[in-house]
């Protein structure tokens, strides 16, 4: 077993991923494949928290994600990539949380309620969508991870965690799991295309499988400066969405094209279609190296699922040893 530390982290498959997926999570675990044992998990069971009365496509999406997911450089050589559900120790374990983590702990989530309002139309007063951060907990302590990636919002998740891993040997009388930490990520939020969370029930996501003919209709269609009627009314470019995706995606270039949009040189339409541009040859290598993946087998299928198995052989490996303590710790057979 690898000497270097764990961490664990993954996505729902609920759609196709976006700019968003590549900036808050994708770019970072590419970097902690370097220093970390890594274990990125397809984390279907929390798709199907929110996605239960209709769960048709979360199957293909499970394939097209760890597409992307390797078209962005995890490589299944160095890093563990498994099905959340291929490992049934993630269910054992969450029983057992779910059992002693107190119903205020999870009423006191602040992104419960968010979720509640984005997610319009879909009945999540269920028991699975309330307890959905205790099965995050019990993902995350089944492999012992030391760390996890996680942005500034998801801290609140990560901290009930460590709270329960508190709980646990409090009432056990034994330290099992260690506590872990944040691995926060240095990008800011990247916003949506009309300038709200980028969510895909908003539709206002900007997917990193698009052709580079969508991605120019998307970006000219962005939410800019809204103070600013005229090319000739100097630009706030501070507060302006395209901006701030000149600056994230063109850190060598954003200080000019900042000034020149306070200074009234630039205008909202040039500023948008020379960043589509910025955009289209970032996403060129992307867009070469999925084209590649999905040509293996059955839309690339295939070999993802061959790669999914093998992974969920590692995964269980870690599991089964994981749950085997748990378990006499808990006085339970095994």
């Amino acid at each position: 077993m690898s000497e270097r530390k764990r961490v664990l982290s993954g996505m729902r498959p609920t759609g196709q991923l976006h700019f968003g997926h590549l900036v808050g999570a994708l770019t970072n675990w590419k970097k902690l494949q370097d220093t970390y044992e890594c274990f990125f998990m397809v984390a279907d069971y929390h798709a199907l928290m929110s996605e239960y009365e209709h769960p048709e496509r979360i199957h293909q999406f499970v394939y097209e994600n760890v597409i992307d997911w390797m078209a962005c450089g995890i490589d299944p050589a160095r890093s563990v990539i498994f099905r959340q559900s291929d490992v049934s120790e993630h269910a054992e374990l969450f029983t057992m949380l779910a059992i002693m983590t107190p119903l205020g702990w999870l009423e006191r989530v602040p992104t419960y309620k968010e979720q509640l309002r984005e997610l319009e139309g879909r009945d999540l007063t269920t028991y699975g969508f309330l307890g959905y951060p205790v099965l995050q907990a019990a993902d995350i302590l089944l492999y012992k991870a030391h760390g996890v990636p996680v942005g500034e919002d998801q801290l609140p998740h990560l901290e009930l965690t460590r709270e329960i891993v508190r709980r646990v040997h409090f009432l056990l009388k034994t330290e099992i799991f260690p506590e872990p930490k944040p691995l926060l990520t240095e990008a800011p939020k990247l916003l949506g295309t009309d300038g709200r969370k980028m969510s895909k029930s908003y539709g206002n996501t900007l997917n990193l499988s698009e052709s580079a003919e969508t991605i120019r209709t998307t970006v000219q269609k962005m939410f800019t400066d809204p103070t600013r009627i005229k090319m000739t009314d100097p630009g706030h470019p501070e507060t302006c969405n395209v901006c701030n995706y000149w600056r994230m995606f063109a850190p060598d270039q954003y200080v000019r094209v900042w000034d020149e949009c306070r200074t009234s040189k630039r205008g909202c339409v040039q500023n948008k279609k020379e960043l589509a541009e910025v955009l289209v040859q970032m996403t060129e290598p992307f867009r070469a190296a999925r084209t590649r993946l999905s040509e293996k087998g059955t839309n690339g299928y295939e070999e993802v699922e061959r790669i999914l198995q093998a992974g969920a052989v590692k995964a269980r490996a870690v599991a089964r040893q994981t749950i085997l303590e748990v378990k006499r710790a808990f006085g339970l057979a095994g």
